[in-house]
């Protein structure tokens, strides 16, 4: 392919914008209950002025877990943000399964199912983070051309918001969160923010950061072409959990002042990681510098992780168009002959 060529993809006819994935990050499950409220009044008055898809038609709004969100907790009985594995979503049930799983089944059915052509073209999930990360795009792939080009349109448009690509390189049949039930998906994570707490600074982020993504995507259906260019992006590398008592399994550390809120600062070996109860330095023991991020999330405390570490590099995206009509039927009838055969 030329440097110049354009990538062509399909139309993003069906979007979806998801809150309260967290029953206690509160940006995503205000942002959606505030333009599920704007569209119910423009309904009443027999317009639309909601968030727009493509054409202007309203991206779906999705508060995904009600009873955490009532409970003002992450979840009722399991991580609803786990629950979206190809085993969890195809598992047995009964009538203990936890609440989540059941949750996951009836997103999945709303907006997939997973892997399927019928599944929506496009999921944004919204989450905080205690963290201080500033907005990272987080995303499965790193040759999602839609995700990469939403990010560096954020990037563009928002130029004073601190901003990342994150990659997990987990495969679509292990990815576990929400967004991975779309064609294209992302987690949108935007800190610091306590949970249980909802910061206006941090709320008007994720809220400009909502309307651009869908901006983008009305852009991109109209036929505007994106140029292509070089995206940083941070691929996991592993996770780091608290030193811990043998017998009680108790922390038995913090992380250490000089690292804490230092977010994608990068961690040389020997640098300071942690501090222990008694005062002592303990240093990170890694044979490359990385970088950190999720440094003392507190939803993570459970999960045995104290912080994430990445490599960064520096990645080449096409540029991209939508399909024309007359590609889109050619492309559905090469399908079509590929499944005759």
């Amino acid at each position: 392919m030329e440097v110049d060529e354009a990538v062509c993809l399909p139309r993003l006819s069906r979007v979806a914008v998801c809150g309260g994935t967290h029953g206690n990050e509160l940006s995503g499950v205000y942002l959606v209950r505030e333009t599920l409220k704007a569209e119910r009044r423009a309904a009443e008055r027999g317009g639309e002025d909601g968030e727009d898809g493509e054409d202007g038609e309203p991206a779906l709004m999705v508060l995904s877990n009600p009873r955490a969100m009532q409970q003002c907790r992450r979840y009722v009985d399991t991580d609803l943000n786990r629950c979206f594995t190809h085993a969890t979503l195809n598992g047995p049930l009964s009538d203990r399964t936890p609440y989540e799983i059941i949750r996951s089944r009836e997103l999945n059915a709303m907006l997939g199912p997973k892997g399927s052509p019928q599944a929506v073209d496009l999921v944004c999930d919204l989450h905080n983070t205690t963290a201080n990360m500033g907005l990272c795009v987080i995303a499965y792939s790193d040759c999602d051309w839609i995700c990469l080009h939403i990010f560096k349109h954020l990037q563009r448009e928002m130029p004073d918001t601190p901003m990342r690509f994150i990659h997990f390189d987990v495969s679509n049949k292990e990815s576990y969160s929400l967004d991975s039930v779309g064609k294209h998906g992302f987690a949108m994570e935007i800190g610091p923010q306590p949970h249980g707490v909802v910061r206006s600074n941090i709320y008007t982020a994720m809220k400009v950061a909502v309307q651009q993504t869908l901006d983008w995507v009305r852009f991109f259906n109209s036929g505007t072409v994106f140029e292509g260019g070089f995206v940083d992006m941070f691929t996991m590398v592993k996770h780091i959990d608290y030193p811990r008592d043998g017998e009680t399994h108790n922390i038995t550390a913090a992380i250490h002042p000089h690292l804490q809120d230092r977010d994608f600062c990068l961690l040389h070996p020997e640098d300071p990681l942690f501090q222990t109860f008694s005062g002592e330095t303990l240093r990170y023991k890694g044979s490359e510098p990385l970088y950190p991020f999720f440094i003392n999330e507190c939803a993570y405390y459970e999960k045995g992780i104290a912080l994430s570490l990445a490599r960064k590099r520096r990645v080449m995206i096409p540029a991209v168009r939508v399909q024309t009509e007359q590609e889109q039927r050619a492309n559905e009838q090469g399908f079509a002959s590929e499944e005759e055969e």
